[in-house]
C-alpha cells in the first residue's frame, strides 16, 4: 500500500531516560531495545501504521485515520508495559499525535506539522499520550472505548509559535498521572521568551552545532550577517535548553537601545531588579545572578559592543552558573567567549536543474515559500517556476530577511519578475513588518544600520571591494584597492575588521584565504561606491590587475593545470575585467591582450561560446598597426574555439585573416601557427592529403626556430594522418616523439593527448590491454587539468575497449557518459562519432532496427560538418544493416559509395575492422554472385554522395 498522504496523522515516540540506560546497561539496553524495535513495528503496523524513519530509539509512523493512531498508541504502550525487559530494564515510551497536511518525497514526509510533533513529544513524559487539538477533532467521534481524553489546557511548544491545546491520552490499563508538561507555559520552566508569529524554517544543523557549544562555554557570540537570522536562531536554541537551566531562559533585547550605559538596566528590568542606593547597579545584578542557574540571551549587541562586554565579564567572572548566548554583527572580544558564525540558509544547488521536488528540501526556498503562502495562500512551487525561485535564493544569498521581504512580493508580481527586479534589490524589498525596528522593514535599510558602524577607513575598502566578483584574495585586495586614504599594510586589518562585523566572509580553499561579500551586500556597496564618483578608477585598477594575471599565466607548459584552476577561480573576475575593458577609457587594445591569452583557458576548460563572444568583440574595434600581432593572435584562438564548435567555416575565415597578418608581419613563428592550424581544419573536413601538406610545412618551420611545443604539435597532427590512412608504423613514431618533447616540456594536456593517440593506434593493431592502460592515464590527466573534451575522448575511447571485449553494459555506460560532456561542450562532430559508437554496439547485440536509427543520426550530423571519412564509415556501417533488413544489393551499393569517397581521401578501412569488412562482402558476394556483386559495387562506387548519403537514409 502507498504512505499516506493528504491529511495525515503521524505518531512520534522515543524512550524517557535512554541516554541514562545505555551508560549503566550497555549490554541490557541493547538486548531491550531490539525487543521495544519489534514491539512498536509489529504493533504499528497491524494497526495501519506506516513506520517510515527511525533514528536511535524513536520512531515515526504515519496513518491514514486518527482513530487509528490512537488505537495503535494505545495498543503499544501495552505491550511495552506487559513486557518481561531484563533485569534493572524499564522502558518507559513518551508519544504524541498530531495531524496535518505534509509534503512527501522519496517515502519521507516534511513541513511544519512534523516540526510541531516533535515539540510536543518533548513536553511529555515516559508511559504518557499526548494529542495535538486537530488530532482530537479527528478522532473523537470514533474514539475507541475505554479510551477518553484530559484536557491538558493550552501550551506553548519550543518551536515558539501558535499555542496548542494539548490533550492527554487515558485508558485503565495506562498511568494517569504525570508532572505538568514541560512547555513554554510550565511554572516550572521559568522564561520570557515571545511568542513568534512565524514558523522556524530549517536550521537543524546549527540548532545542534550551537547547543552543543554551549556545553563547552559559558559565552557563545552567534555574528553574520544583517538579516541572518541571529535572532531567531538564539531564541530557538533557548527555547530548545529550558529543560537545562533551573532559574530558566531571559531574554534582553537590545535593538532599541541607544545608550550604552542602559544595557545593565535593561538587564536588571527583565528580572525585576530595582536600583539600590549607593550601590551600582551591576552589582546589584551580579549579587542576584551570583547563584543562579540561567541563560541569558542579549540579542542585538553589536551598537553596545563595549558596553555588553563589560557586562558580559563581569558576569562569567561573578556567576558561575550563568550561561551568557549574546548575537551580535561582531564579537564582543573578551576572554572566555566562542563564536559562532550564523551562515545564510542552504541554497539550490547550482549544477541542479531546478524542479518543484528538488527544491522542497532547500531552506532558502522553503522560508520563501511559507512566507509567500502567508501573502498568497495559493502559491506553490512548480516545475515551472523553480528556475527563477532557485535564481532568486542564490541572488538573495539566502539572507533571511530578504527572502521574507521578497516574498511578500508574490502578492502583486509573480517569482518570475521578482527575481528579475533583483537588481534593483533596494528600491523592490521594502514594506517589512510595520511592527518590526526600522532597519528591518527594508533592504537598504538593513545593511545601512551595519555601515553607519563603520569606520571611515572601513567603510571605504567596503566600497572598493565591491569591484571584485566573487572574492578575492589578500594581495589581489591590497594591489587594487590601497591608495593614500588606505594604505596597503592597513588592508589586511581593515579586512579583519570587516569579517569580525560580518560583511565580508572568508573560505580556504588549498591553503589560500579567499574572501568575499555577499551579493546584497556588494550591490549595496557598489551603489556607495558611485556615489563617491570613483567607481570608474577603481574598475579600471580591478582590470589592471587581472590582465597583469592574465598575462603571467604559463598555459602550456608544467605549471598548466595551476594556472587553469587560478583562472577558474577567478573567472567571474575575469568576466568583470573583459566587461571594464569594453569601457571607453580603457586601452584600446586591452581586450585583445585578454582574450590573446584566455582563449587557450577557454578551449581547454570548455566555454567555447562565451570565449568566441569575447573574441568577437575584441575583433571588432579598427586595430593600429602596433596591435597586429595581438589581433592575429586572438584571430587564432577564436579559430580554434570555432573549430572546436565544428563550425568549420567561420573557423576557415579566422584562420586565413590570421595567416595573412602573420605572412605580412613576416612572422615565421605566426606562420608556422596557422599553418598547423589550416591543417587541423582540413582533416577534420576529410581533406587528408592537404592537412599533411600543411602540418609537414609547419613542421619545417617549427623545427627550424626551435620551437619545442610547435614541433610536437605537428608530429602529432602528422601521425594522425598517418594513422587515419592506415600507416601504422609510420604514425608510431611521429606520436611517440611527440610525446617525448611533451613530457620535456611538462605539458600535461599535450601528454594526454599522446596517450590518448597512442591509446588509439594500440586498439587499432589489436593490443586491448595496451590500450586500455594509455586511456587510463590520458583519462586522469584530462581530468586533473579540467578538460571536458578530452575527458570525453577517453571515456569513449574506454567503451571501444569495453565493446570489443564483450563488456557490452560497461561499454554503453561510458559512451553515454562520454556524449553528455560532449553535448554539454557543443562538440556535435564529437556526438556524432559517440551516435556512431553506440550503433556499433547495438549491432553487435543484434538490435538492428536500434543500430540503423543511431547510424542514422550519426550519418546526418557528419554530412552537417561535412566530414567526408566519418560519412565513409557511416556508409559502410548501414551497408552492414542493409544486408540484414534490406537486400545485399543495396548494401553492396553503399560500400561501393564508401570506397569511392575513401579513394577520394585517401583513406583506408582500420586494419581491425578489415577482417569483418572482408567478411561482410565475400558473404554479399555469395548470396549475389561475383558478377551481380561487382555491378552493383560498380553502380555504389559511380553513385554521387548525396544520392549516396540519401539511399543510406532512405
Amino acid at each position: 500500500m502507498p504512505p499516506p498522504s493528504g491529511m495525515v496523522t503521524f505518531l512520534f515516540t522515543d524512550i524517557e531516560g535512554s541516554t541514562r540506560l545505555w551508560e549503566e546497561y550497555p549490554a541490557q539496553m541493547r538486548t531491550a531495545l531490539a525487543r521495544h524495535d519489534a514491539l512498536l513495528h509489529e504493533v504499528l503496523e497491524a494497526h495501519g501504521g506506516h513506520v517510515f524513519k527511525t533514528i536511535g530509539d524513536a520512531f515515526y509512523a504515519a496513518f491514514d485515520q486518527a482513530h487509528a493512531a490512537v488505537v495503535a498508541a494505545v495498543a503499544a504502550q501495552q505491550a511495552l508495559s506487559t513486557e518481561p525487559w531484563p533485569e534493572h530494564i524499564t522502558l518507559k515510551v513518551r508519544m504524541a499525535l498530531y495531524s496535518g497536511q505534509v509534503e512527501s518525497r522519496d517515502q519521507d514526509y516534511f513541513g511544519q506539522s512534523l516540526n510541531r510533533l516533535a515539540r510536543l513529544l518533548a513536553t511529555g513524559h515516559g508511559e504518557q499520550v499526548l494529542l495535538s487539538q486537530t488530532t482530537h477533532e479527528l478522532a473523537r467521534d470514533a474514539f475507541p472505548p475505554p479510551c477518553s481524553l484530559r484536557p491538558l489546557g493550552e501550551h506553548r511548544l519550543k518551536d515558539l509559535g501558535r499555542p496548542e491545546v494539548v490533550y492527554q491520552l487515558l485508558h485503565p490499563a495506562l498511568p494517569a498521572e504525570f508532572p505538568p508538561l514541560r512547555s513554554l507555559s510550565s511554572v516550572a520552566l521559568p522564561n520570557n521568551l515571545p511568542l513568534q508569529v512565524t514558523s522556524f524554517i530549517g536550521r537543524e544543523r546549527e540548532l545542534a552545532e550551537v547547543k552543543a557549544l554551549l556545553k563547552t562555554t559559558r559565552l557563545l557570540t552567534l555574528t553574520g550577517s544583517g538579516g541572518s537570522g541571529k535572532t531567531r536562531l538564539s531564541l530557538q536554541v533557548a527555547a530548545d535548553l529550558l529543560d537545562s537551566f533551573g532559574d530558566g531562559v531571559w531574554l534582553v533585547e537590545l535593538a532599541s537601545l541607544a545608550e550604552p550605559l542602559l544595557v545593565p538596566q535593561t538587564v536588571a528590568s527583565v528580572f525585576g531588579l530595582p536600583e539600590e542606593m549607593g550601590k551600582p547597579l551591576l552589582s546589584t545584578l551580579t549579587t542576584y545572578l551570583k547563584s543562579k542557574q540561567l541563560l541569558l540571551v542579549l540579542d542585538n549587541c553589536e551598537h553596545l559592543v563595549d558596553a555588553c562586554a563589560q557586562l558580559a565579564a563581569s558576569l562569567l567572572k561573578q556567576c558561575p552558573q550563568v550561561v551568557l548566548l549574546t548575537s551580535s554583527r561582531e564579537a564582543l572580544g573578551i576572554a572566555g567567549e566562542s563564536t559562532y558564525r550564523v551562515p545564510s540558509l542552504s541554497l539550490p544547488d547550482p549544477k541542479q536543474a531546478p524542479s518543484a521536488a528538488s527544491l522542497s528540501q532547500v531552506e532558502s526556498v522553503r522560508l520563501f515559500v511559507e512566507r509567500a503562502r502567508a501573502a498568497r495562500p495559493e502559491f506553490q512551487v512548480t516545475d515551472a517556476n523553480a528556475p527563477a525561485l532557485a535564481s532568486l535564493c542564490q541572488h538573495l544569498d539566502g539572507i533571511p530577511l530578504a527572502l521574507e521581504l521578497a516574498a511578500a512580493k508574490v502578492r502583486s508580481m509573480s517569482v518570475d519578475e521578482v527575481n528579475h527586479r533583483l537588481d534593483q534589490r533596494f528600491r523592490l524589498l521594502t514594506g517589512g513588518s510595520r511592527t518590526a525596528l526600522p532597519r528591518q522593514q527594508t533592504l537598504r535599510s538593513l545593511i545601512d544600520w551595519s555601515y553607519d558602524l563603520l569606520t571611515d577607513a572601513e567603510k571605504a575598502l567596503l566600497c572598493r571591494l565591491s569591484v571584485f566578483a566573487d572574492g578575492w584574495t589578500l594581495d589581489a585586495a591590497e594591489l587594487v584597492c590601497a591608495d593614500q586614504a588606505v594604505e596597503s599594510v592597513e588592508v589586511l586589518d581593515l579586512l579583519e575588521s570587516l569579517v569580525n562585523k560580518s560583511l565580508c566572509l572568508t573560505e580556504e580553499t588549498a591553503g589560500t584565504t579567499r574572501f568575499r561579500l555577499l551579493e546584497t551586500v556588494r550591490q549595496y556597496a557598489r551603489e556607495r561606491l558611485q556615489e563617491t564618483g570613483e567607481a570608474t578608477l577603481w574598475r579600471r585598477r580591478h582590470e589592471e590587475h587581472f590582465l597583469a594575471l592574465v598575462e603571467s599565466a604559463e598555459l602550456t607548459g608544467p605549471d598548466q593545470q595551476h594556472w587553469l584552476e587560478r583562472l577558474e577561480t577567478e573567472h567571474d573576475n575575469l568576466r568583470a575585467a573583459l566587461t571594464s575593458a569594453q569601457d571607453e577609457g580603457s586601452p584600446p587594445e586591452a581586450l585583445l591582450r585578454f582574450c590573446g591569452v584566455l582563449w587557450r583557458f577557454w578551449y581547454t576548460r570548455g566555454y567555447f561560446e562565451e570565449g568566441r563572444d569575447w573574441c568577437a568583440v575584441a575583433l571588432k574595434p579598427p586595430t593600429s598597426a602596433p596591435q597586429t600581432s595581438l589581433r592575429a593572435r586572438v584571430l587564432n584562438g577564436a579559430g580554434n574555439l570555432a573549430r572546436i564548435q565544428s563550425d568549420y567555416t567561420a573557423a576557415r575565415a579566422l584562420y586565413e585573416e590570421s595567416f595573412a597578418l602573420q605572412r605580412e608581419r613576416d612572422d615565421p613563428q605566426g606562420i608556422a601557427i596557422c599553418l598547423n592550424n589550416l591543417g587541423v581544419l582540413a582533416a577534420a573536413e576529410g581533406n587528408l592529403a592537404a592537412a599533411r601538406a600543411l602540418y609537414e610545412e609547419s613542421l619545417a618551420l617549427q623545427r627550424a626556430l626551435g620551437d619545442s611545443q610547435g614541433t610536437a604539435n605537428a608530429l602529432n597532427n602528422l601521425g594522425l594522418i598517418a594513422a587515419n590512412q592506415g600507416d601504422y608504423a609510420a604514425a608510431r613514431p611521429l606520436y611517440e616523439e611527440s610525446l617525448v618533447i611533451q613530457r620535456a616540456l611538462g605539458n600535461r594536456h599535450g601528454i594526454a593527448i599522446s596517450l590518448n593517440n597512442l591509446g588509439i593506434l594500440a586498439s587499432n593493431e589489436g593490443d586491448y590491454a595496451a590500450a586500455r592502460h594509455l586511456y587510463a592515464q590520458s583519462l586522469a590527466l584530462q581530468r586533473e587539468l579540467g578538460d571536458l573534451q578530452g575527458t570525453a575522448n577517453a571515456l569513449n575511447n574506454l567503451g571501444l575497449m569495453a565493446a570489443n571485449q564483450g563488456d557490452y553494459a560497461a561499454a554503453q555506460q561510458l559512451y553515454q557518459e562520454s556524449q553528455a560532456l560532449y553535448r554539454d561542450g557543443g562538440h556535435q562532430a564529437e556526438v556524432a562519432v559517440s551516435l556512431s559508437n553506440q550503433g556499433d554496439l547495438a549491432e553487435k547485440q543484434g538490435d538492428f532496427g536500434v543500430a540503423r536509427g543511431l547510424y542514422r543520426q550519426s550519418l546526418t550530423l557528419h554530412r552537417e560538418l561535412g566530414n567526408r571519412e566519418g560519412l565513409a564509415n557511416l556508409l559502410d556501417s548501414l551497408g552492414r544493416i542493409a544486408a540484414v533488413l534490406v537486400s545485399p544489393t543495396q548494401a553492396t551499393h553503399l560500400w561501393g559509395a564508401a570506397a569511392h569517397l575513401r579513394d577520394e581521401l585517401g583513406a583506408s578501412v582500420p586494419p581491425t575492422d578489415l577482417a569483418e569488412y572482408t567478411t561482410k562482402l565475400d558473404a554479399a558476394k555469395t548470396l549475389l554472385g561475383a558478377v551481380a556483386f561487382d555491378a552493383a559495387w560498380a553502380v555504389g562506387y559511380a553513385l554521387p554522395l548525396e544520392q549516396a548519403l540519401t539511399l543510406a537514409l532512405d
